[in-house]
């Protein structure tokens, strides 16, 4: 009964009685055994017609019981994995740069808390350094647990940067202002003036991260550095202003302002970033601090060569 039953319905899709038995047709075959149920029940009710009162007979697929428990199960486990993998991993990156940016950058605040008198007594010692009679350690304080060193409004021994950058400010502007004197300023050497002037500071910082290695790997923070390296434009200004005051000044005011710079780079380099190794001397650690202290009157008369 089920074969002539088959035959039935094939012969009125042949016929083109319904368009939905031809498609149906396509998604069912007949096996050897007999048709499929659901072949049947289907092409019966579209030959109903769709009439009222007929429904079409549910399909209810049979559900497994444990493929949400697993799925429940395994989701929950690998998001407890990965989060607890993800808190451990950010949490030590965390720290790493956290200490690494304490250990290299430091905090930017820390070199602008200064005064006017520490801004005077500071120019002092970068100019007059033979006149220093105070010691060259930095002061230390503890925090949190550990020594930090005090900010510069409390130590004068200390790096800051707002004596660098106005330093640097002031040279760009008297250079600028002693070509417009001679007649050969312009937009352009204005620019070329900044230029060099970031090429030689920041060439003094490698040379002093350099003599730091050197001498035996002592570590300082960048800012630190930077700080160290931008002092040599407060020479820089004094023999700018002296040429513009009176040309002649300025061929003994540079040298001086030179000597002066690399002796007070040498006293720190001596007492403040070199002070963890200071007992272990050596005649190496003198020819490197006299090499960076004779370095600086090639930056000097660079930067003032750059004004003529």
């Amino acid at each position: 009964m089920k074969f002539f039953e088959a035959l039935v319905v094939r012969r009125r899709c042949l016929r083109g009685s319904s368009l939905k038995l031809r498609e149906e047709m396509k998604f069912f075959k007949v096996q050897r055994g007999g048709v499929r149920r659901g072949f049947i029940c289907t092409a019966m009710y579209d030959n109903m017609g769709g009439q009222a009162g007929a429904p079409k007979p549910p399909f209810n697929p049979q559900p497994n019981p444990f493929g949400n428990a697993f799925s429940g199960a395994g989701s929950g486990l690998i998001r407890g994995g990965l989060g607890a993998y993800g808190e451990r991993i950010l949490g030590s990156s965390s720290e790493y740069v956290q200490s690494n940016i304490s250990r290299y950058f430091s905090d930017p605040q820390y070199y602008f808390q200064v005064n006017d008198q520490y801004v005077r007594n500071k120019l002092k010692v970068v100019l007059f350094p033979f006149l220093h009679r105070g010691h060259w350690t930095r002061i230390t304080e503890p925090v949190g647990g550990r020594l930090s060193y005090k900010p510069p409004v409390y130590d004068i021994n200390a790096p800051d940067l707002y004596i660098p950058l106005m330093a640097f400010g002031t040279y760009v502007f008297l250079t600028g202002f002693s070509l417009g004197l001679l007649g050969k300023f312009s937009p352009e050497a204005l620019t070329v003036l900044f230029t060099k002037g970031v090429i030689v500071w920041f060439i003094q910082g490698l040379v002093l991260k350099l003599v730091l290695y050197l001498l035996g790997g002592a570590e300082a923070p960048l800012l630190d550095l930077a700080a160290y390296a931008g002092y040599a434009f407060t020479g820089m200004c004094v023999a700018v202003l002296g040429r513009i005051v009176w040309s002649y000044s300025y061929y003994f005011l540079l040298p001086w302002t030179g000597l002066c710079m690399g002796m007070f780079l040498v006293k720190t380099m001596k007492r403040v970033l070199f002070a963890e190794v200071r007992g272990n001397d050596s005649s190496r650690h003198h020819y490197l601090l006299l090499l960076m202290a004779l370095l600086q009157f090639p930056f000097f008369f660079y930067l003032g060569r750059a004004g003529v």
